[in-house]
Order: structure tokens, then sequence, then C-alpha cells
């Protein structure tokens, strides 16, 4: 495991670098390239570099998650957006597919974000994790740590003005905080990662569960709004 861990950093490591050429498998060329589609100029190397980690992580084994995987979920949107949302880890839909939220937690979110006056193709979205955990339950501290270089090179590429962490498992792991901590400690705080604002929220999901949670949650994204109404994004 030790030595498939540090394959895969020496992998990224080289990315950022731009040694490696990367082979994709049939499956990955045929999603990267719909997918990269309109895009052009500084959004065109940012897709491919955003492709590329995609294919080192479609062949990840760092953690058990990859045995019970149909497809890994690496993350979807405009790789020059201003804005990035940050969940927790794929469900059954997502783990079909092979595309993050997609269920009907991510018909809310594209809800959410058109009430924002914005589309799923102008945000980026990813996971803490990039497998789904059998029966949805929460990643382990181990699963959370072996998929987050993925994660920490998808922000690095995408550089966005803003990150939205959706749901405690996303606002721990994000922030290091201890696993007692509660979304509702966190709610109208504005925080920094790696120089950029971000502010926590509630899951999708957890708007399923409890809709008197989207008045607060709704509050949350008329302040991500107000960050966002600055000068447009130049990077």
């Amino acid at each position: 495991m030790a030595d498939l861990r540090s394959q895969v950093i020496t992998k990224l490591r080289q990315i950022a670098e731009g040694e490696p050429e990367i082979v994709l498998d049939t499956e990955d060329e045929t999603f990267f390239a719909t997918n990269s589609v309109g895009y052009s100029g500084d959004a065109a190397v940012k897709f491919q570099a955003l492709s590329e980690v995609g294919a080192v992580a479609a062949k990840c084994g760092l953690c058990d998650l990859c045995r019970g995987r149909n497809k890994v979920v690496f993350g979807s949107g405009n790789p020059n957006a201003r804005l990035m949302f940050v969940g927790e880890a794929p469900g059954a839909d997502e783990d079909r597919r092979g595309e993050p939220f997609v269920g009907r937690s991510g018909q809310l979110l594209t809800q959410i974000i058109g009430a924002m006056k914005m589309t799923r193709e102008e945000v980026y979205i990813a996971n803490i994790i990039k497998c789904r955990p059998p029966g949805n339950r929460n990643p382990t501290a181990f699963e959370s740590s072996s998929c987050k270089p993925y994660l920490l090179k998808q922000i690095d590429i995408v550089s966005p003005d803003m990150i939205v962490a959706l749901g405690l498992v996303a606002a721990i792991n994000l922030l290091e905080l201890p696993p007692t901590t509660a979304v509702k400690d966190l709610r109208g705080r504005t925080f920094e990662y790696g120089g950029k604002p971000l502010i926590v929220t509630y899951h999708p999901a957890a708007l399923l569960r409890n809709p008197g949670l989207k008045a607060s949650t709704w509050e949350d994204m008329k302040r991500v709004m107000g960050l966002l109404s600055g000068p447009e994004k130049t990077n």
C-alpha cells in the first residue's frame, strides 16, 4: 500500500511538472473528450490537467473502496470556475454514472445553483473521496487521507475564487476540524482555505431529510453570492 501511495504522489507531482504522458483507458478517453467540448484557452489547458489527474484516479487502488466501485467519480464542471462545491462521497447514482451529484441530492444542488443565477456548467463540483463507500457510510479517515491528493490537485488546477463545503465531512476534511464539530457551529463564518474564502453549509442530502434547513442553506448561498460579486476571475 505504501508503494502504491508513493506512486500516486509521484504521478501527481509529474503532472504538475508537465512530465508524463498518461495513457487513458478507452472509456476514460470517451468521457474526457465528451466533456471537453466548448473549452478553449486557459479553460482548455486546465481541463487537460484535470483529465490527467482524473486518469490517475481512475486506476487508483490506495484504499479498499476500489474493490466495490463501478466507476471513479472524479469531478465535473467548468475547469475555470469561480465557485467550487466540495461534497462528501459518491452515492449509488454517482457510482453508476461516474459523475458527482446526479441523484436526488444532485438534483437539489442543481436547483440551488440555479437559484444563485448560475448553472452547473459554470461551477466545479467534486467530493472528498472519489469512490462510493459501502451503504453510503461516511468515509474513514484513512480513505479520506488516501484520496486527498486528488482533491488538492483539483483545487490547485481550478483555482476557484471561493469554495463551498457541502456538509460536515467536507468541512472536517478541508478545514482539519475534530469529528465532534457540527455544521451549525460553522455556518455564518468565512474560513480561509489556501488563501481563498470557504463557506460551510448543509449537504443537500440533509435538506432532503429535513426541509427546514433549506432557509438556512439559502442564507449561506446569499453570502456566497455576495462574496463572489467582486471582480471577475482572470486566472
